[in-house]
């Protein structure tokens, strides 16, 4: 098979994890109200599901280093089918919290194997193929927050949304498993000392935690924060998150046209500010229209920092990027993690709009450390070589 369908079926396990992880986070209002929870026992559970989901990631490692990825993606596809389904059904809390955590896992499966089957794909093909394998994740978001508002808007609950989800990763795993990479990268020569990865890691680390500080702020918080504080109607509410993800896609459809244009220093800059801005537009300007305008200004910026950073972070370390990323993807959980707990621990005694501060501020501090990226290598990272299993 051709590296371009295999590149066209991977991006349907980006489409999977995009859907799936869309449909549950939009659908946060009406399981919080189903389950009799408060924004507290929210934040408690998604630091669980963050936890989770750093577990699969190093259990999809040891998956795929023995087997390979394409086994690591349908193991936790396969787990997120059933944490999405299980979800469907009012349960105890205790279970539901535990089906949750379930999801986490296989999230943390699925994004670290997408990763690897996106670079094998990348590395047969000799080009980059990953902005967009990463827009596919984002229109399938898209359309998961669509498909909430149109059932919401036709008195479906949130469990047909999600149950939809649900049943596209398993058909994914069924249908595509013989068009997935089966073979698995080796790194080759001897890694670098790890005074000299370590800066580089910090650095790049440093706008994948801020980016989805950022990202984990919107997607957790944004629906409930038009339910709970500005009392949307039930079929607007997942529509901070839809224009948030179609800002997030228009970027990374422009980010390799537009990048080598202005240059990353000043790409980096900018999507920091206008993340900050976006954000601190929600926090001043308290109506709908103008939260739902945040949260597009925040996908604008986002869109193009994550890609940037893991970028720099391959460039500045060829031949040896698969290891140093793997460090570099530790700071997605981290900045999921206080995006995720800390505005829903901050939400009972400030309220959400005034938690949506703590990414401004993280966004702003980051500033500074654009002076160090300058100074990174930007030659093209050397593609890791590819052994069947």
């Amino acid at each position: 098979m051709t590296g371009g369908r295999r590149a066209f079926f991977i991006a349907g396990g980006y489409a999977a994890q995009g859907l799936g992880y869309a449909a549950l986070v939009t659908a946060l209002p009406q399981l919080k109200e189903r389950q009799g929870v408060d924004d507290t026992f929210v934040s408690v559970i998604l630091l669980l599901v963050c936890v989770a989901a750093a577990g699969g990631s190093v259990l999809a490692d040891r998956v795929a280093a023995r087997l390979g990825s394409r086994y690591a993606l349908a193991g936790g596809l396969l787990t997120v089918a059933v944490g999405l389904g299980l979800t469907t059904v009012r349960t105890p809390v205790v279970l539901f919290t535990a089906v949750l955590i379930l999801y986490g896992v296989g999230l943390g499966a699925v994004d670290a194997s997408l990763t690897m089957q996106g670079v094998l794909v990348q590395a047969r093909l000799g080009r980059s193929v990953l902005n967009r394998l990463f827009a596919a994740y984002t229109a399938a978001a898209i359309a998961a927050a669509l498909l909430m508002s149109a059932f919401a808007a036709g008195g479906a609950g949130a469990s047909v949304a999600v149950g939809v989800a649900a049943l596209f990763a398993l058909l994914y795993v069924v249908s595509a498993w013989r068009f997935l990479e089966p073979a698995r990268t080796v790194l080759e020569g001897v890694e670098r000392p790890a005074e000299r990865t370590r800066p580089i890691i910090w650095i790049c680390g440093a706008f994948v935690l801020t980016g989805f500080l950022a990202d984990s702020a919107v997607s957790t918080w944004s629906s409930i924060y038009l339910d709970d504080s500005l009392a949307a109607p039930a079929a607007v509410v997942p529509l901070g998150y839809a224009a948030y993800q179609a800002t997030v896609l228009l970027s990374r459809l422009a980010g390799d046209h537009l990048v080598p244009r202005i240059g990353r220093t000043v790409a980096v800059t900018g999507a920091l500010l206008v993340c900050a801005f976006g954000c601190a537009l929600v926090t001043v300007v308290p109506t709908i229209g103008a939260a739902i305008t945040g949260f597009a200004l925040t996908g604008l910026g986002v869109g193009l920092l994550i890609p940037l950073a893991f970028s720099a972070a391959g460039e500045a370390t060829p031949g040896h990027s698969d290891a140093v990323l793997a460090r570099v993807n530790l700071f997605n959980y981290a900045g999921a993690l206080l995006g995720a707990v800390v505005i829903g621990a901050l939400s009972e005694p400030i309220g959400l709009r005034w938690a949506f501060l703590v990414p401004v501020l993280g966004l702003l501090l980051t500033l500074p450390v654009v002076r160090a990226l300058r100074h990174l290598p930007t030659a093209a990272s050397s593609h890791p070589a590819i052994v069947p299993n």
